[in-house]
């Protein structure tokens, strides 16, 4: 297995991260191995028990670089001053055959300094759910983390629940660097790290941003352009706080996430959100928190901070209207529209008023547009037709409605009751129905496993989501 390792992060100065080699596991099997992946990445895979070896941890391949990377951030809204991989190695990075650098991650391979007493293990679970929503996301054309493969460790992996059966998955990401990495350097005062990392996150991801402010500003429209995306397609992270914050503008950390299927903008899913905090509506407002958040840390390593204060502040404060309008440009296409202007927005916000009050489902709601069934989706049809009658008149003219609104609307999406049934299955030694799922999942615009987006009946409802650690 040969990977061909360029790795940059590890040349920093030692303060940014512990070196470490990842912990053996006792019998790693590869049950999930993304063949495409691979081949963009340049890796070369001649005997997948060697892989699974690499994978596990348990062989570090030549040329990598193995370290646990440190940062700090605020976890629903209250600073920690030190977080860091607890459970990861990044093993190096590698530069792909479009030329885009990305970082190699195993995640579940083995406690760091930074574990803070956990095992940094992970269990089946929120590996295959990681693995499955990661893969999905990006086959919905959505910036992400990708999950490269997925081994099961024949250990057992001690939650509440008891003991679960233990796995490893191998992350590949744009970088790793997150708001929470320049919070830990910007608080402990450590100026010159902070100035490093500036000019490395610069460097890697935004080569024409002019300095500090120029970084922040290309962050927050990247985050901008991601929180729509996630919106559109009635995903919900979960967690996001400024550690899980990439300025990648990648959607990372795969724990309590979920995806809608009756619509509410309050919806929440993760067990650890009791305030609501990270509801799906809330999402543009916490995103431009994270971005204050690292705002706050950048400016510490400028000399005129008056001035660097004022411009940071203008950058934070359009951010709302940058989310606004990314929000317009990804659903305007949902409903049919491909030159959207100001009044649409409440066009588009009557039909979730009317989703939210009804129940209806998000997903394929939105896809009966394209068809002649959408009331079928409501209880209330007088009130969804006085709607389609507004809609009809305002889309009359545009060039192809049917073709804008099915390049946009997903047939397909990860349903939390479908991602819950692969695990149980999984447990039980049966990969079938993931492999059918992620399969399905690969080309979410096609109708081509209509089943497998039938919304979940009432027993099969799952109404919170669990981290994992």
């Amino acid at each position: 297995m040969h990977i061909p390792f360029d790795n940059s992060y590890a040349a920093l100065p030692d303060a940014f991260y512990t070196r470490q080699n990842p912990t053996p596991v006792k019998e790693p099997q590869l049950i999930g191995f993304n063949e495409d992946l691979a081949q963009l990445l340049g890796i070369e895979v001649d005997d997948l028990e060697q892989a699974a070896q690499v994978f596990a941890g348990n062989l570090v391949p030549d040329n990598a670089a193995p370290l646990a990377q440190l940062y700090a951030g605020h976890q629903f809204g209250n600073y920690n001053p030190q977080l860091g991989d607890g459970r990861a190695i990044l093993l190096g990075e590698v530069i792909d055959t479009k030329g885009t650098r990305r970082d190699i991650q195993l995640k579940g391979s083995g406690p760091t300094p930074y574990s803070r007493m956990g095992d940094g293990r992970a269990w089946l679970g929120p590996v295959l759910r990681e693995y499955v929503v990661s893969e999905a996301m990006h086959a919905l054309g959505i910036p992400t983390t990708r999950a490269l493969a997925a081994v099961t460790t024949g250990e057992p992996i001690f939650r509440e629940q008891g003991a679960l059966p233990g796995a490893i998955l191998t992350r590949v990401a744009r970088s790793h660097l997150r708001v929470g990495t320049f919070q830990v350097f910007a608080h402990r005062g450590e100026i010159e790290h902070l100035k490093t990392l500036t000019q490395y996150a610069i460097d890697r991801h935004y080569p024409n941003a002019d300095g500090p402010m120029g970084l922040l500003r290309a962050v927050c429209a990247a985050q901008a352009d991601l929180i729509a995306a996630w919106m559109s397609v009635g995903f919900i992270h979960g967690v996001m706080n400024t550690d899980n914050c990439s300025i990648a503008g990648e959607t990372i950390d795969y724990g309590p996430c979920a995806f809608m299927d009756a619509f509410h903008s309050g919806r929440v899913f993760s067990s650890i959100d009791q305030q609501g905090r990270y509801a799906f509506g809330n999402q543009p407002n916490i995103a431009v928190w994270n971005m204050a958040q690292l705002a706050t840390s950048l400016l510490q390593q400028m000399d005129e901070k008056e001035t660097a204060v004022e411009e940071a502040t203008e950058i934070v404060h359009a951010m709302p209207t940058q989310i606004e309008a990314a929000w317009l440009r990804r659903f305007a296409p949902k409903v049919g529209i491909s030159n959207p202007q100001p009044d649409d927005v409440e066009l588009i916000e009557n039909l979730l008023n009317l989703m939210q009050a009804d129940g209806a489902d998000f997903t394929n709601t939105f896809r009966a547009l394209a068809t002649s069934d959408v009331q079928d989706q409501f209880t209330d049809r007088a009130a969804v037709n006085a709607w389609a009658m507004i809609w009809k008149q305002r889309i009359a003219h545009e060039p192809d409605p049917t073709a804008c609104m099915n390049t946009a609307n997903p047939a397909i999406i990860p349903r939390n009751h479908r991602i819950e049934q692969i695990i149980d299955a999984a447990v039980a030694n049966d990969l079938a129905p993931f492999e059918r799922l992620t399969k399905a999942l690969s080309q979410p615009f096609k109708e081509t496993d209509a089943e497998l987006n039938r919304p979940p009946t009432q027993s099969e409802i799952v109404p919170a989501t669990f981290c994992g650690t």
